[in-house]
């Protein structure tokens, strides 16, 4: 199992390994933009199971923690332990407000990703991502893994670092074919630079642009020895399982087996895109995790979407998984990083039997399918969508694209429609998109304020509930993480 300890204050010490560990049965879901949180994942990680953070947006949630004025000084006792206190001394002079911003006060945002970051936005990233991996680890000996969307590549290598440097366990990602990050964990794991290929739309043949992270020019000289995460790839395939492990270079670990039904984003039906009557995409007999096959890999894999009723651990270890995944039974727990006003109406509306989530064809930027919760006052809602005008401030799901005179421009369909057909972008392209990124930041209480308009949370979920009643007869509605541990292994 990890370290509790962390870095010394004089000097840096890796953690140690987890490779010899057993493998949990539980993984905690890595939900949304902070929903979970270090102390979500504390907590499941403080009863022996996989405690996730989500890594998305880390930079600016670094930044809006510190301008809300850091409540109980967290934050500020994670970057005391930053290996390279110049850094985060820049970071707190930039960002952190005494007591906080006054209400109604804009956030100063985190500078915005690109291929070629600047040094303000690499730190923030870093340190980001250290403080939460570091505040997550501490008080006990359970493992910590940490949560990537493949789809936001400008980000990778600093936020792969950042966690690494804190000493995660394991690195999880999804929603893309990851098939450099072993090598970028090994890169990092020696000492060494880590490089990653961006994807840019447009891109002509032979060209190729890359997103590079080198440990010694942050430190200087040498940087400190890190121990190398387990990399557990997300999956909707046995086909995508086979081709990560056609070569040694990309080989993950292991899996996480994701279904339709799960949190978030899913993979696209195979084939041409079909609609049912509520106008969700249409899923058939192709798009079934054939597991047999990918059990023969001989990797460990869990099970992700719908495993969190009675019953589903037994049948997942009955197929040769190793556990399961579960996200929503720990999105909807008192520790989550969901607003508690939000939380206490989807578990109120949830238990009642009335809250729908959709998986939307069309609401998320990256064209992947996505679940939303349909929330009264949200960005689910139709009046609530059309009301709010059309930005993209916060940028960390646009497309690098390839501008006429051969530079690298970014672009994003929930942007100003006008905008997005200028930088060669299509009309249909924009219907129906939401801004996930404000939405959800704002689903965890850090907002941003447009001179008294207010971005609106949109929330996901997984589609199956099933689990609820029987959680809350046995935990009530002011359920734990630890709770929900126990339901899952009673099964």
């Amino acid at each position: 199992m990890a370290s509790t300890q962390g870095f010394d204050e004089t000097h840096p010490a890796a953690p140690t390994p987890t490779g010899g560990a057993r493998p949990p049965a539980v993984i905690q879901g890595g939900m949304g933009v902070g929903v979970s949180s270090w102390r979500l994942a504390r907590a499941v990680a403080t009863t022996g199971q996989l405690g996730v953070v989500s890594g998305v947006a880390l930079d600016a949630v670094l930044a809006r923690r510190l301008q809300h004025g850091d409540p109980g000084g967290d934050v500020r006792r994670a970057l005391a332990h930053f290996p390279v206190a110049e850094v985060a001394e820049r970071i707190l002079r930039r960002y952190f407000v005494p007591g906080g911003i006054a209400p109604g006060q804009r956030f100063r945002p985190a500078p915005r990703l690109g291929v070629r970051p600047n040094i303000d936005s690499t730190e923030l990233m870093l340190a980001g991502n250290f403080v939460e991996v570091y505040l997550a680890r501490q008080g006990h000996d359970g493992p910590i893994g940490i949560n990537y969307l493949e789809k936001i590549q400008l980000a990778t290598p600093a936020a792969v670092y950042g966690a690494m440097l804190a000493g995660v366990d394991y690195v999880l990602m999804g929603a893309g074919i990851p098939t450099e990050i072993p090598g970028l964990l090994d890169s990092f794991a020696s000492g060494g630079p880590g490089e990653l290929t961006v994807t840019v739309a447009g891109a002509v043949a032979g060209e190729r642009h890359t997103v590079r992270l080198d440990p010694a020019t942050l430190f200087g000289g040498a940087p400190p020895a890190v121990v190398r995460p387990q990399f557990l790839a997300i999956v909707s395939s046995a086909v995508l399982a086979a081709y990560l492990v056609r070569n040694r270079a990309s080989t993950p670990d292991g899996f996480v087996l994701e279904t339709a039904i799960a949190g978030g984003h899913s993979a696209p039906p195979r084939g041409p895109l079909r609609l049912d009557a509520g106008n969700e995409p249409v899923y058939g007999p192709r798009d079934e995790i054939d597991v047999t096959k990918v059990a023969a890999l001989g990797l460990p894999f869990w099970l992700a979407g719908g495993h969190a009723s009675t019953g589903g651990l037994a049948r997942a270890k009955a197929v040769g998984a190793a556990g399961i995944q579960v996200g929503t039974a720990f999105a909807l727990c008192r520790e989550s990083g969901i607003e508690p006003d939000l939380r206490r109406r989807l578990l109120e509306e949830a238990l009642a039997g009335t809250l729908v989530v959709r998986n939307e064809p069309h609401a998320s930027p990256t064209g992947f399918p996505f679940k939303v919760a349909q929330l009264s006052g949200t960005v689910a809602d139709g009046e609530v969508y059309a009301a709010r005008p059309r930005l993209c401030d916060l940028g960390y799901l646009r497309v690098p694209y390839r501008r006429a005179n051969g530079g690298v421009g970014y672009r994003c369909p929930a942007e100003p429609v006008a905008t997005y057909l200028r930088k060669g972008g299509t009309v249909e392209d924009t219907h129906g998109r939401r801004c996930l990124c404000n939405g959800l930041i704002a689903t965890i209480g850090l907002a941003q304020n447009h001179d008294g308009d207010v971005e609106p949370a949109l929330v996901t979920l997984g589609q199956n509930l099933d689990f609820l009643p029987g959680l809350v007869a046995v935990a009530g509605t002011d359920f734990g993480a630890s709770d929900v541990v126990a339901h899952l292994l009673r099964s």
